[in-house]
Protein backbone atom coordinates (compact mmCIF):
# COMPACT_ATOMS: atom_id res chain seq x y z
CA UNK A 1 0.00 0.00 0.00
CA UNK A 2 1.38 3.66 -1.11
CA UNK A 3 2.41 5.91 1.70
CA UNK A 4 2.64 9.54 1.14
CA UNK A 5 6.35 10.27 1.73
CA UNK A 6 6.75 12.93 4.48
CA UNK A 7 10.32 12.68 4.74
CA UNK A 8 12.22 16.31 6.23
CA UNK A 9 13.72 16.36 2.87
CA UNK A 10 10.58 15.81 1.00
CA UNK A 11 8.69 18.69 2.97
CA UNK A 12 12.01 20.87 2.21
CA UNK A 13 11.54 19.69 -1.83
CA UNK A 14 7.99 21.04 -1.40
CA UNK A 15 8.26 23.76 0.96
CA UNK A 16 10.88 25.99 -1.07
CA UNK A 17 8.14 26.60 -4.55
CA UNK A 18 5.25 27.34 -2.31
CA UNK A 19 7.49 30.33 -0.60
CA UNK A 20 8.95 31.40 -3.68
CA UNK A 21 4.93 31.34 -5.06
CA UNK A 22 3.58 33.46 -1.70
CA UNK A 23 6.44 35.96 -1.90
CA UNK A 24 5.63 36.14 -5.82
CA UNK A 25 1.91 36.91 -5.09
CA UNK A 26 2.90 39.22 -2.19
CA UNK A 27 5.27 41.31 -4.58
CA UNK A 28 2.31 41.17 -6.77
CA UNK A 29 -0.43 42.71 -4.61
CA UNK A 30 2.05 45.21 -2.88
CA UNK A 31 3.24 46.96 -6.40
CA UNK A 32 0.41 48.91 -6.76
CA UNK A 33 1.16 50.32 -3.72
CA UNK A 34 4.67 51.13 -4.41
CA UNK A 35 3.98 52.91 -7.85
CA UNK A 36 0.73 55.03 -6.21
CA UNK A 37 3.91 56.42 -4.08
CA UNK A 38 5.61 57.03 -7.23
CA UNK A 39 3.09 58.26 -9.52
CA UNK A 40 3.12 61.17 -6.56
CA UNK A 41 5.69 63.16 -9.56
CA UNK A 42 5.41 59.90 -12.63
CA UNK A 43 3.02 60.28 -15.35
CA UNK A 44 1.70 57.04 -15.60
CA UNK A 45 -0.46 54.70 -18.21
CA UNK A 46 -3.36 52.60 -17.15
CA UNK A 47 -3.27 48.57 -17.83
CA UNK A 48 -5.40 48.84 -20.78
CA UNK A 49 -2.89 51.27 -22.48
CA UNK A 50 0.06 48.63 -22.29
CA UNK A 51 -2.72 45.69 -23.18
CA UNK A 52 -3.36 47.67 -26.42
CA UNK A 53 0.36 48.67 -26.97
CA UNK A 54 1.51 45.03 -26.67
CA UNK A 55 -1.15 43.07 -28.46
CA UNK A 56 -0.48 45.73 -31.10
CA UNK A 57 -3.57 47.99 -30.89
CA UNK A 58 -3.61 51.90 -31.68
CA UNK A 59 -2.95 53.55 -28.47
CA UNK A 60 -3.04 57.70 -28.52
CA UNK A 61 -2.51 59.63 -25.60
CA UNK A 62 -1.24 63.09 -25.08
CA UNK A 63 -0.51 63.96 -21.32
CA UNK A 64 -1.90 67.27 -20.75
CA UNK A 65 -1.19 69.06 -16.67
CA UNK A 66 -5.13 69.84 -15.17
CA UNK A 67 -4.22 73.21 -15.76
CA UNK A 68 -4.13 72.79 -19.71
CA UNK A 69 -7.93 71.07 -19.38
CA UNK A 70 -11.05 72.96 -19.56
CA UNK A 71 -12.49 73.90 -15.62
CA UNK A 72 -15.53 72.80 -17.44
CA UNK A 73 -14.43 68.88 -17.84
CA UNK A 74 -13.23 68.27 -14.18
CA UNK A 75 -16.43 69.58 -12.62
CA UNK A 76 -18.61 67.93 -14.91
CA UNK A 77 -16.94 64.51 -14.45
CA UNK A 78 -17.12 65.36 -10.86
CA UNK A 79 -20.99 66.30 -11.64
CA UNK A 80 -21.89 62.98 -13.47
CA UNK A 81 -19.57 59.94 -11.84
CA UNK A 82 -19.04 60.57 -7.82
CA UNK A 83 -20.29 64.12 -6.72
CA UNK A 84 -18.63 63.75 -3.48
CA UNK A 85 -15.44 63.48 -4.98
CA UNK A 86 -14.00 66.13 -2.55
CA UNK A 87 -15.34 64.72 0.95
CA UNK A 88 -14.74 61.01 0.69
CA UNK A 89 -11.43 59.54 1.09
CA UNK A 90 -11.54 57.72 -2.12
CA UNK A 91 -14.25 54.94 -1.33
CA UNK A 92 -18.56 56.70 -1.46
CA UNK A 93 -19.28 54.26 1.82
CA UNK A 94 -22.96 55.73 1.16
CA UNK A 95 -22.87 55.56 -2.71
CA UNK A 96 -21.83 52.30 -2.05
CA UNK A 97 -24.48 50.99 0.80
CA UNK A 98 -26.93 52.46 -1.89
CA UNK A 99 -25.59 49.74 -4.65
CA UNK A 100 -25.43 46.93 -2.18
CA UNK A 101 -29.20 47.79 -1.41
CA UNK A 102 -30.37 47.76 -5.23
CA UNK A 103 -28.36 44.99 -6.12
CA UNK A 104 -29.80 41.32 -5.88
CA UNK A 105 -26.09 40.08 -4.78
CA UNK A 106 -22.59 41.60 -5.04
CA UNK A 107 -22.26 40.06 -8.16
CA UNK A 108 -25.19 41.92 -9.46
CA UNK A 109 -24.04 45.40 -7.58
CA UNK A 110 -23.98 48.74 -10.45
CA UNK A 111 -22.93 52.22 -9.60
CA UNK A 112 -21.26 53.25 -6.24
CA UNK A 113 -17.74 53.52 -7.80
CA UNK A 114 -15.49 56.79 -7.10
CA UNK A 115 -13.16 58.18 -9.28
CA UNK A 116 -10.67 57.31 -6.95
CA UNK A 117 -11.66 53.60 -7.42
CA UNK A 118 -11.91 53.92 -10.74
CA UNK A 119 -8.46 55.30 -11.15
CA UNK A 120 -7.17 52.18 -8.90
CA UNK A 121 -9.07 49.98 -11.89
CA UNK A 122 -7.68 51.63 -14.91
CA UNK A 123 -4.12 51.80 -13.49
CA UNK A 124 -3.48 48.44 -12.01
CA UNK A 125 -6.68 46.01 -12.16
CA UNK A 126 -8.88 44.82 -14.99
CA UNK A 127 -12.07 45.48 -16.19
CA UNK A 128 -15.35 43.96 -15.51
CA UNK A 129 -17.54 43.03 -12.53
CA UNK A 130 -15.70 41.35 -10.36
CA UNK A 131 -16.11 40.18 -6.04
CA UNK A 132 -12.48 39.33 -6.89
CA UNK A 133 -11.41 42.90 -8.36
CA UNK A 134 -13.99 45.23 -5.86
CA UNK A 135 -11.84 43.46 -2.99
CA UNK A 136 -8.04 44.41 -4.70
CA UNK A 137 -10.25 47.90 -5.84
CA UNK A 138 -11.08 49.54 -2.49
CA UNK A 139 -7.90 49.14 -0.19
CA UNK A 140 -6.03 50.67 -3.10
CA UNK A 141 -8.79 53.52 -3.39
CA UNK A 142 -8.24 54.37 0.32
CA UNK A 143 -4.31 54.29 -0.18
CA UNK A 144 -4.60 56.13 -3.70
CA UNK A 145 -6.61 58.66 -1.58
CA UNK A 146 -3.72 58.97 0.92
CA UNK A 147 -1.26 59.55 -0.78
CA UNK A 148 -2.11 61.51 -4.00
CA UNK A 149 -4.20 64.77 -3.25
CA UNK A 150 -7.22 65.29 -5.18
CA UNK A 151 -6.08 67.40 -7.51
CA UNK A 152 -2.92 64.63 -8.83
CA UNK A 153 -6.24 61.98 -8.58
CA UNK A 154 -8.44 64.26 -10.88
CA UNK A 155 -4.86 64.33 -13.61
CA UNK A 156 -4.38 61.29 -13.77
CA UNK A 157 -8.18 60.25 -14.30
CA UNK A 158 -8.61 62.80 -17.06
CA UNK A 159 -5.81 61.43 -18.20
CA UNK A 160 -6.02 57.96 -18.68
CA UNK A 161 -9.31 57.43 -19.12
CA UNK A 162 -10.40 56.12 -22.42
CA UNK A 163 -12.09 58.59 -24.65
CA UNK A 164 -12.81 56.89 -28.05
CA UNK A 165 -13.62 53.91 -30.06
CA UNK A 166 -9.82 53.59 -31.64
CA UNK A 167 -7.77 53.86 -28.93
CA UNK A 168 -8.00 57.30 -27.37
CA UNK A 169 -6.95 57.84 -24.07
CA UNK A 170 -6.61 60.73 -22.23
CA UNK A 171 -8.74 64.55 -22.22
CA UNK A 172 -6.58 65.74 -25.11
CA UNK A 173 -7.19 63.04 -27.25
CA UNK A 174 -10.90 62.82 -26.16
CA UNK A 175 -11.17 66.75 -27.32
CA UNK A 176 -9.45 66.54 -30.82
CA UNK A 177 -11.09 63.55 -31.58
CA UNK A 178 -14.45 64.81 -31.31
CA UNK A 179 -14.11 68.22 -30.79
CA UNK A 180 -10.41 69.27 -33.21
CA UNK A 181 -9.20 71.23 -30.48
CA UNK A 182 -7.46 71.35 -27.41
CA UNK A 183 -8.59 70.42 -24.39
CA UNK A 184 -8.13 73.45 -22.52
CA UNK A 185 -10.45 75.21 -25.40
CA UNK A 186 -13.58 73.04 -24.45
CA UNK A 187 -16.62 74.53 -24.09
CA UNK A 188 -18.95 73.51 -20.82
CA UNK A 189 -21.32 72.08 -23.54
CA UNK A 190 -18.57 69.98 -25.16
CA UNK A 191 -17.25 68.60 -21.25
CA UNK A 192 -20.32 67.82 -20.10
CA UNK A 193 -20.68 65.64 -23.64
CA UNK A 194 -17.61 63.70 -23.03
CA UNK A 195 -18.18 63.37 -19.22
CA UNK A 196 -21.34 61.62 -20.84
CA UNK A 197 -18.84 58.99 -22.91
CA UNK A 198 -17.28 57.79 -19.39
CA UNK A 199 -19.07 54.56 -19.27
CA UNK A 200 -18.67 53.02 -22.50
CA UNK A 201 -16.69 55.71 -25.02
CA UNK A 202 -17.08 52.77 -27.95
CA UNK A 203 -21.01 53.13 -28.15
CA UNK A 204 -21.17 57.10 -27.05
CA UNK A 205 -19.17 59.23 -29.36
CA UNK A 206 -19.71 62.84 -28.45
CA UNK A 207 -18.15 63.30 -32.36
CA UNK A 208 -21.76 61.90 -33.33
CA UNK A 209 -23.98 62.69 -30.56
CA UNK A 210 -27.09 60.69 -30.38
CA UNK A 211 -30.16 61.48 -28.50
CA UNK A 212 -29.45 59.74 -24.99
CA UNK A 213 -26.16 61.62 -25.21
CA UNK A 214 -27.50 64.83 -25.62
CA UNK A 215 -29.79 64.31 -23.07
CA UNK A 216 -27.18 63.56 -20.70
CA UNK A 217 -24.82 66.41 -21.84
CA UNK A 218 -27.64 68.86 -21.22
CA UNK A 219 -28.21 67.19 -17.91
CA UNK A 220 -25.09 67.17 -16.38
CA UNK A 221 -23.96 71.18 -18.05
CA UNK A 222 -27.05 72.66 -16.42
CA UNK A 223 -25.66 70.19 -12.71
CA UNK A 224 -22.79 71.51 -13.17
CA UNK A 225 -23.98 75.23 -13.58
CA UNK A 226 -25.83 75.26 -10.25
CA UNK A 227 -22.66 73.30 -8.18
CA UNK A 228 -20.00 74.65 -9.26
CA UNK A 229 -18.38 74.17 -5.99
CA UNK A 230 -18.58 70.35 -6.53
CA UNK A 231 -14.93 70.98 -7.41
CA UNK A 232 -13.12 72.90 -5.39
CA UNK A 233 -10.91 70.72 -4.17
CA UNK A 234 -8.89 70.64 -7.57
CA UNK A 235 -9.13 74.26 -8.19
CA UNK A 236 -6.47 76.21 -9.11
CA UNK A 237 -5.35 79.92 -10.35
CA UNK A 238 -5.12 79.73 -13.83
Amino acid sequence: MYRPDFSPLRRSSLARPLRLAFYAVLALLLLPYLLTLLYTVVNPVSTLMVWRTVTGQRVERQWVPLNRISPALPLTVVISEDGRFCTHAGVDFTELNNAIEDAEGLEDMRGGSTITQQVAKNLFLWGGRSIVRKALEFPLALWIDLVLSKRRIMEIYLNIAEWGPDGEFGAEAGARRAFGRSADGLSRNQAASLAAMLPNPVTRDARRPGPGLRRLAGLYEGRAGRSPEAANCIKSVR
